[in-house]
């Protein structure tokens, strides 16, 4: 390339120090960005691929040396070494309807609740489900998925239920008084 870095320095230092300046307060700061553009400039020449882009490329030069500083000047706060775990807004129902959930899998029909069991408690992925029901793999999955909806119908024919933002519970509340005492099995009445 035929601009050399002297030639650039000549051109660009009242200009760039006057940016820099208008950009920074200090102005041992604005001599430390400077001189780190000046430095990036020396290290990147060949980069530049087109002389009449020399300006624009300077100028972004300068203002990533710009932003870079103010990156590194932001306080940074120190961590304590064990947070504590975050409380759960629903943790109540959360239980309440985890001990709830062995009734329901009880009422769904042994197919279903067997594959439940095996892929959603146990963690058998459901291509080794498939294989020890003697299914295919688009089967395997197809009973677990309508496991899965009759266990969510269960639910919800039983109580309302409150989510929060994420989609979890955070409460719920029987439909009636007989859902509260019924036997999950028990099929569901007008409350």
């Amino acid at each position: 390339m035929s601009i050399t870095f002297d030639a650039i320095y000549l051109d660009f230092d009242a200009k760039l120090r006057r940016f820099i300046r208008g950009r920074v307060s200090d102005a041992a700061t604005a001599e430390d960005i400077l001189q780190d553009v000046y430095l990036r400039i020396h290290t990147h020449s060949d980069d530049l691929r087109q002389s009449d882009r020399l300006e624009s490329w300077v100028y972004q030069i300068t203002r990533n040396a710009i932003t870079d500083f103010y990156r590194r000047a932001r306080p940074q706060a120190d961590l304590p070494e064990f947070l504590p775990a975050p409380e759960a807004e629903g943790d109540g129902a959360m239980q309440a309807l985890a001990q709830s959930i062995q009734g329901m899998l009880d009422c769904l029909p042994e197919p279903y609740r067997q594959a439940l069991i095996l892929t959603d408690i146990q963690g058998m992925p459901q291509v080794e489900l498939a294989a020890q029901l003697g299914l295919s793999v688009s089967g395997a999955k197809s009973r677990v998925q309508r496991a899965r909806l009759k266990l969510k119908e269960a639910f919800l024919d039983c109580c309302h239920f409150e989510f929060d933002r994420r989609g979890m519970v955070i409460d719920y509340h029987p439909k009636c008084a007989q859902c509260a005492t019924q036997h999950p099995c028990a099929p569901p009445q007008e409350c």
